[in-house]
């Protein structure tokens, strides 16, 4: 029997998230977004405890696999005992969050992006060694570093290197990552990670790329680059220059064999990344979704404009069917959104929908938002409301963890049966 009820730990979650977007989130998103780059201080120390929590309740089990016979060894690989709601409860959070700011949310002090793909490409052993530091001391953040200045969507270009010294056993890292969210909080201003993607073998093409672990502080990182966005003004997003960065043999996540046997443990396995961060992303986008049209609807309720729902859609005014044309795409992209969860919780593969969920969520928003300040005028695309805000911090979601054409391949691919060679 298919269950809809959600888990009452995510319940009484959202009553404390939903107090955190109301209060440290909501009061200060104008000022935030004036100031670009301004660290939410507020909304850090606010969430700090709650994410410690959760990271703890995350790697118990893992602790757990570790733990073995007694003698360090990992232990079997158990049945499921159900699902899984971790993820769930995050994409929960994440939507609650984004509605209250989403430049904001992505501030959170969390593995986030980086954590994620050591949970996909890291032994358990590394998961719990790059993670546990999460659940202790002062906030820290994670961040990924994929992209470059001429590696976007097609990753097999990347030029960002790492190369073995067989005297030292460190990897050197050399090349330049850009538009990385959190990249300084998570290499300056804290103990925290970032995973960086490098080939060790540019000859052996996807197969020679892997994952690397770099820790905060680490010497030869630099900023090179803050950037000035059109949206999230809050996030924290730069450029990172690495000269000669040295790092420990085993922060590099998965094996580093280049064959093409390796290499599902490897690129493909780091990929698998986005399949767990394209339904948050979506999440994202449902959040900022919701805010748009909710302040919408009570806006026009106030002016004495409500949605008769029992009208035949010929009878509706084109306020109306906007309003309901914009529901219809809020809904359609959650529910997307929950599937590609739901299959995560129980242990499924969702590359399909994740990238279905991310497609749909994307261009919702972009449109809900745009047609929120449209129907408020010269309101709406002032500086008094945040509509003019939400609409510009939608527009990201149909970019970042790939775009809304990248992801129109995966999912044609997917369902068509065609490789990347036969469909591009």
């Amino acid at each position: 029997m298919i269950d809809f009820t959600i888990p009452d730990f995510i319940n009484n979650q959202q009553q404390l998230i939903k107090m955190v977007a109301e209060q440290a989130m909501r009061p200060f998103s104008r000022q935030l977004d004036e100031a670009e780059h301004e660290r939410p201080k507020v909304f850090v120390d606010m969430t700090w405890p709650f994410t410690q929590e959760m990271m703890k309740r995350g790697l118990k089990s893992v602790e757990k696999s570790l733990s073995g016979n007694g003698n360090g060894s990992s232990a079997p690989k158990k049945e499921r005992s159900g699902p899984d709601y971790s993820a769930l409860a995050l994409i929960f959070m994440i939507e609650q969050l984004s509605w209250g700011d989403a430049g904001q949310y992505l501030c959170l002090p969390h593995p986030m992006l980086g954590g994620a793909a050591v949970q996909s490409a890291g032994t358990p052993e590394q998961q719990v060694r790059f993670l546990k530091r999460f659940t202790e001391g002062q906030p820290k953040w994670g961040a990924m570093a994929i992209t470059e200045p001429g590696a976007g969507s097609d990753n097999s270009s990347m030029r960002t290197t790492a190369v073995l010294d067989e005297t030292t056993h460190e990897w050197i890292l050399n090349g330049e990552k850009i538009f990385i969210t959190s990249g300084k909080l998570a290499l300056e201003e804290s103990d925290g990670i970032c995973v960086v993607w490098a080939t060790v073998d540019p000859k052996a093409g996807r197969a020679g790329i892997k994952s690397f672990v770099v820790e905060g502080h680490t010497p030869g990182v630099s900023i090179a680059k803050q950037e000035h966005k059109l949206g999230i003004r809050a996030s924290d997003t730069v450029s990172l220059h690495f000269d000669n960065v040295r790092i420990p043999f085993d922060n590099l996540l998965g094996s580093a064999d280049v064959t093409q046997k390796a290499s599902s443990k490897g690129f493909q396995g780091a990929m698998k990344t986005f399949d767990s961060s394209r339904p948050a992303v979506a999440a994202s986008a449902v959040g900022i979704a919701r805010a748009a049209l909710e302040f919408t609807i009570a806006t026009l309720k106030k002016e004495g404009v409500v949605v008769d729902y029992t009208k035949p859609k010929h009878a509706l005014t084109a306020v109306e069917r906007d309003i309901m044309e914009m529901e219809a795409r809020y809904k359609s992209a959650w529910l997307l959104t929950l599937r590609a969860t739901a299959q995560m919780a129980h242990g499924e593969s969702n590359r399909l929908e994740a990238s279905m969920c991310k497609y749909r969520a994307g261009e919702a928003v972009t449109w809900i938002t745009q047609r929120a300040v449209e129907m408020l005028g010269p309101l709406g695309y002032s500086r008094d409301l945040l509509v003019e805000k939400w609409m510009r911090d939608a527009k990201i979601n149909d970019i970042y963890e790939g775009t809304k054409q990248i992801n129109q391949l995966i999912v044609a691919r997917s369902i068509l049966g065609y490789s990347r060679r036969e469909l591009k």
